[in-house]
C-alpha cells in the first residue's frame, strides 16, 4: 500500500514538471514528496541554476575537491550539512552549453577564467558519468568546452541506453567513435552540419539498431545531402520513420528512405528567386506507402511540384503543415481537398474562403485547422466554420496580428461560441491564438476573458490559449 501511494504521488507530480514554483513548494510537504520533487527538478540540466551547481560541487569526491583547491577554486557548499540525496544520479538530460553557462554564472564573482570553468566542468562531468545510471538526452556543441567525457569512468553505463543525441557535425571524431562503441539504441539524432564533418559521425548513425527519428540541419551554405541522403538506405532494421531535412539548397537526391511515417522539409529561401525550381524536382515523384505526417517549414516547394507529390501521397496523410507564404494558394488548397481526404490536422494559408469551404466539404475527418489568413474577415471565417466544418472539427489556431486585433471584439467572440453551442453533434471547442504582436492584448481585455470563462464553465470551450509566435512550432 505504501509503494502504491508513492507511485500515485509520483504520477501526480509528473504533471508539474514545467511548473517549478509549485514543485519547489512540494519539497516542503514531507520526505516522500521532497524526494519525488527533487528527482523531477534535477532531471534536466536546462533547469539548473547556480545553486544546483553549488550542490553538485558539494557532492564531488574528495579527490575532485582537492583538484579544485589546487587550482585556486574554492566554492563553499550551500549548507554545512551533507547532501540529502545523490542529486547527480537524478539527471537524465545533459547539455554541455548549459553546464558551461551554469558554471560561468557560479564563478562570476570569483575571478573566473576559461581554464577554471573547464576544470570545474571536468570534475562535474566525472561525477555525472559515474553516478547517472541511464542518461536519456545528450546535447553537445564544439563551441562549448574541450571535454571528451565518453572516456570517463562510468560513461559506458551512463551512455549505454542514450535515446536522444543533438550535436554538430564537427564535434571531436574520438567522441563519435567512442559513442558508436557504447550506444546502439539511440532513437533520435539531430545533427547541425558545419563545413567540416568529423570522421565517425556517419558510423555512429549507422551503428544504431533502433533509430526512428533523424534530423539533418545544414548551415553555412554547405550542401551535405548529396552524400548523406542516399546512404540512409543502409540503416539497419529499416526502423527510420521520422526524417527532417532543413535548409535544402539544391535538389534532394535519391534513393530516399521510403518507410517514413513523418517527413519534415524546409528549403533555403532566396528572396529574389524563392525556392529553387530543382529543390523538389525528384522527390515530387516518389511514393511513400506509410507517410501520414508532412511538414514544410519556413519555405516550401513550388505549388505544381507539391501538388504532384500530394497526388501520389495525399490519400494516407493525417497531418499536413504548410507554414509559409506561398503563391497560388487557391490551387494548392483545392489540391489538398482533392488528394488528402483523410486529413485530421491541417495548417495552411487562405486568400479565398471558397477553397476553405471545399476543404471542409471533402476532408470530413478534419479535426484541427491552423490558419493564416492573408485577407482576414473573421466574421466570415467564423460563419464558415459554424456552417461547413465537419462534425469532428473542434480546434482552430489563428494568428493574432493588427487586423485581427481590430476584428476579434467581444461581440464577435460571443456570437461564435453561442452558435457553436447549438451545433449537432457539439464538441467542446479549442481556440489557440498565436500572438504575432507578442503583446498578449487579447488576454488583457477583461471582457474577452469573461466571455471565454463563461463558455468554459458551460462546457462549450475545451481549451483557450494565447501563445507567443516563438511557440508556434
Amino acid at each position: 500500500m505504501t509503494q502504491l501511494f508513492a507511485d500515485c504521488i509520483s504520477e501526480i507530480l509528473e504533471y508539474l514538471e514545467r511548473d517549478k514554483p509549485t514543485l519547489h513548494s512540494c519539497l516542503l510537504v514531507n520526505h516522500l514528496w521532497c524526494k519525488i520533487s527533487v528527482k523531477i527538478l534535477w532531471r534536466t540540466v536546462w533547469n539548473f541554476n547556480s545553486c544546483n551547481f553549488s550542490v553538485l560541487i558539494a557532492c564531488l569526491p574528495d579527490e575532485s575537491k582537492e583538484i579544485l583547491l589546487k587550482n585556486g577554486i574554492n566554492i563553499s557548499a550551500p549548507t554545512s550539512k551533507p547532501p540529502m540525496f545523490n542529486y547527480a544520479s537524478f539527471c537524465k538530460v545533459l547539455s554541455d552549453y548549459h553546464i558551461k553557462y551554469g558554471i560561468e554564472r557560479l564563478l562570476k564573482n570569483r575571478q573566473s577564467n576559461d581554464s577554471n570553468i573547464e576544470i570545474v566542468a571536468q570534475e562535474i562531468y566525472k561525477l555525472l558519468m559515474n553516478q547517472i545510471s541511464s542518461l536519456r538526452t545528450l546535447h553537445v556543441d564544439l563551441l562549448s568546452m574541450d571535454i571528451i567525457f565518453t572516456s570517463y569512468p562510468g560513461s559506458k553505463n551512463c551512455l549505454k541506453y542514450l535515446s536522444e543525441l543533438i550535436c554538430r557535425s564537427n564535434f571531436y571524431p574520438e567522441f563519435f567513435h567512442q559513442l558508436s562503441q557504447i550506444c546502439h539504441n539511440i532513437q533520435s539524432i539531430h545533427v547541425v552540419f558545419d563545413k567540416d564533418i568529423s570522421d565517425g559521425l556517419m558510423d555512429l548513425i549507422f551503428s544504431q539498431h533502433n533509430l526512428k527519428n533523424l534530423v539533418l540541419h545544414q548551415s553555412h551554405d554547405h550542401e551535405v545531402l548529396t552524400n548523406i541522403i542516399p546512404s540512409l538506405a543502409k540503416l539497419p532494421n529499416n526502423t527510420l520513420i521520422k526524417l527532417g531535412v532543413h535548409e535544402i539548397h539544391d535538389c534532394i537526391p535519391l534513393p530516399f528512405p521510403k518507410n517514413l511515417y513523418e517527413l519534415t522539409l524546409s528549403f533555403h529561401y532566396d528572396i529574389s528567386s524563392e525556392v529553387t525550381n530543382d529543390a523538389f524536382k525528384v522527390l515530387q515523384h516518389v511514393s511513400f506507402s506509410n507517410l501520414q505526417v508532412l511538414r514544410f517549414r519556413n519555405s516550401c516547394p513550388k505549388v505544381k511540384s507539391l501538388v504532384n507529390f500530394l497526388e501520389k501521397n495525399g490519400k494516407d496523410l493525417r497531418e499536413l503543415y504548410i507554414e509559409n507564404e506561398i503563391k497560388f494558394l487557391d490551387s494548392l488548397n483545392l489540391a489538398i481537398s482533392e488528394f488528402c481526404p483523410n486529413l485530421k490536422i491541417l495548417s495552411t494559408l487562405v486568400s479565398d474562403y471558397n477553397s476553405l469551404k471545399v476543404i471542409f466539404k471533402k476532408c470530413q475527418h478534419l479535426e484541427s485547422l491552423k490558419l493564416y489568413d492573408k485577407y482576414f474577415n473573421l466574421e466570415e471565417l467564423f460563419d464558415i466554420i459554424i456552417k461547413y466544418s465537419p462534425k469532428n472539427f473542434h480546434q482552430l489556431k489563428i494568428y493574432y496580428d493588427y487586423q485581427m486585433e481590430l476584428q476579434l471584439v467581444p461581440e464577435l467572440l460571443k456570437y461564435f461560441y453561442e452558435n457553436w453551442k447549438n451545433r449537432v453533434p457539439q464538441k467542446p471547442f479549442s481556440l489557440i491564438i498565436i500572438d504575432y504582436l507578442v503583446k498578449n492584448n487579447f488576454a488583457k481585455n477583461h471582457e474577452n476573458m469573461k466571455i471565454v470563462e463563461d463558455f468554459i464553465n458551460s462546457g462549450v470551450i475545451k481549451k483557450f490559449k494565447v501563445i507567443d509566435y516563438s511557440e508556434n512550432y
